[in-house]
């Protein structure tokens, strides 16, 4: 990652990249069915991020070419007398609350806009013009993130 991030640097570019967040040991029952969601909570504070463009729990977008017996986490109780499900498709939440399983997203954050290269741009008065920013910018949020 790091020299990914500095082979673009160096020529005055940004790059983007993709965080994973697992969250272990969740206590069960966090959230609500309606209003106060738990993935609807966490979306809101991730996608309040600089540069978040996009967010999924579990399975994601790749769950939208399953169908739903293909994409259900079945239930069933563990040697522990725990209920657990035998995949964890739903990221860990289930109708806007966790079910005790890891709870996984993924965060994607595009490209810094301001980099070390000339670009096009429009002035108020509607110029058309160069624009080169100055100072210091990061060519990568991710490690942020």
């Amino acid at each position: 990652m790091i020299s990914a991030i500095d082979a673009v640097r160096v020529r005055g570019d940004s790059v983007g990249g993709v965080v994973t967040c697992i969250v272990r040991n969740c206590p069960r029952g966090l959230g609500s069915p309606v209003f106060d969601k738990l993935e609807a909570e966490l979306a809101k504070a991730v996608m309040s991020l600089p540069a978040t463009k996009g967010f999924q729990f579990g399975s994601g977008f790749a769950g939208t070419f399953l169908t739903g017996s293909e994409h259900n986490d079945e239930f069933y109780i563990d040697e522990h007398g725990r209920t657990r499900t035998r995949t964890n498709r739903s990221g860990g939440i289930q109708g806007g609350i966790s079910n005790g399983e890891i709870i996984n997203m993924r965060i994607a954050f595009k490209p810094t806009s301001t980099i070390g290269r000339k670009q096009n741009t429009v002035t108020r008065d509607k110029k058309e013009t160069e624009l080169i920013a100055r100072g210091r910018h990061d060519p990568c949020v991710v490690p942020r993130g």
